[in-house]
């Protein structure tokens, strides 16, 4: 390993103290977020986090059930806020792009703004066997952490734009979560092609693979819509003890178990790029890593995800668009 990427992996895997957490965070009031997983893991601690705001929080979520008892432990904790917030289940199945379509349409007849969304569900590595597919043929991880999330995203472009205040820029935004893996594990520039419809057969590179797509999506999120005062920000929540690692090897979680934090510092790093007042749209695109802190391009031992991310103008491969455009091939024959 190059000393760039060990210097990378200390920096992620041993992260400073978070400096934008529940103590410093303002009311919320009026806002209205969706955080999608929210039901478990870091959804759930974000989701606590936000209902202490007064803000109205939808969490998405496949199981009803799960989402509803998520709730209600929220709103049952004590001692109670003094500004409790609205919490409020929407069913969403990225395995299913029906039901992402659907889930986009139930939001937009409940709320005519979105101000932040957090794109936080996805699954583990270990948790989809290689070669399997979602609801439409699509290989499960690019399925759901690329293509499904993507569609989601653009669903809700309406109600983010319904959000933007002229005198407040910034402060409508989409959070993409990848992983330190998108540069740990993925393939040469992030992603390839000749892969995205059947996947990488080893799960490890295909789950990164498909972590470096949402960042390159997040990246070209920014490119199209950051003019219209919409900011994208791609994170890496952190290693966590989560669902992440859910079905890996005992054997292998005994190495792992001592470097993993609580889910709740992951809730940090998306509450830093959710709302915090540092992040701006001169910062637009750029990547937060834990617990809340903007990495330069030029810091990422990954040059070849950056060269890839950068448009074919500035001497880059253009990957943004590509990928964008291959995306929308997936989900135009259930969109009709």
């Amino acid at each position: 390993m190059s000393i760039a990427k060990l210097c990378s992996a200390r920096s992620q895997w041993f992260p400073p103290t978070p400096s934008f957490t529940e103590v410093n965070l303002p009311s919320q009031k009026g806002k209205v977020f969706i955080v999608t997983g929210g039901n478990a893991g870091v959804g759930y601690e974000l989701c606590k986090i936000l209902y202490t705001t007064g803000a109205i929080i939808y969490m998405a979520s496949r199981s009803k059930e799960k989402a509803e008892s998520a709730i209600e432990s929220i709103i049952s904790l004590k001692p109670a806020p003094s500004t409790p917030g609205n919490l409020k289940f929407l069913h969403l199945d990225l395995n299913e792009l029906e039901s992402v379509k659907q889930a986009a349409s139930s939001f937009a007849e409940q709320e005519s703004k979105l101000d932040v969304l957090w794109n936080n569900a996805g699954t583990g590595a270990n948790m989809v066997d290689p070669g399997a597919k979602t609801a439409q043929g699509l290989d499960a991880m690019m399925g759901m952490h690329c293509v499904a999330t993507l569609l989601f995203t653009e669903l809700l472009v309406p109600q983010l734009r319904a959000s933007i205040e002229p005198d407040n820029p910034g402060s409508t935004r989409v959070v993409w979560t990848s992983s330190y893996l998108a540069e740990g594990a993925s393939p040469i520039n992030g992603i390839s092609f000749e892969h995205l419809q059947n996947g990488i057969s080893d799960r490890t590179a295909n789950y990164a693979a498909s972590k470096a797509g949402t960042w390159i999506l997040g990246d070209e999120f920014a490119n199209r819509h950051g003019k219209e005062g919409i900011l994208s920000i791609i994170q890496n929540p952190g290693n966590l003890k989560a669902g992440s690692y859910a079905g890996t090897p005992a054997l292998a979680m005994w190495f792992i178990n001592p470097l993993l934090h609580p889910p709740k510092f992951g809730a940090y790093t998306q509450l830093y790029a959710g709302l915090s007042p540092e992040v701006s749209l001169d910062n637009n695109g750029a990547y937060v890593i834990p617990w809340g802190r903007i990495r330069p391009n030029n810091d990422c031992p990954r040059q070849d995800i950056i060269k890839a991310i950068t448009s074919t103008e500035q001497g880059g491969l253009g990957y943004g668009k590509l990928f964008w455009e291959w995306c929308e091939e997936q989900w135009k024959p259930f969109m009709l």
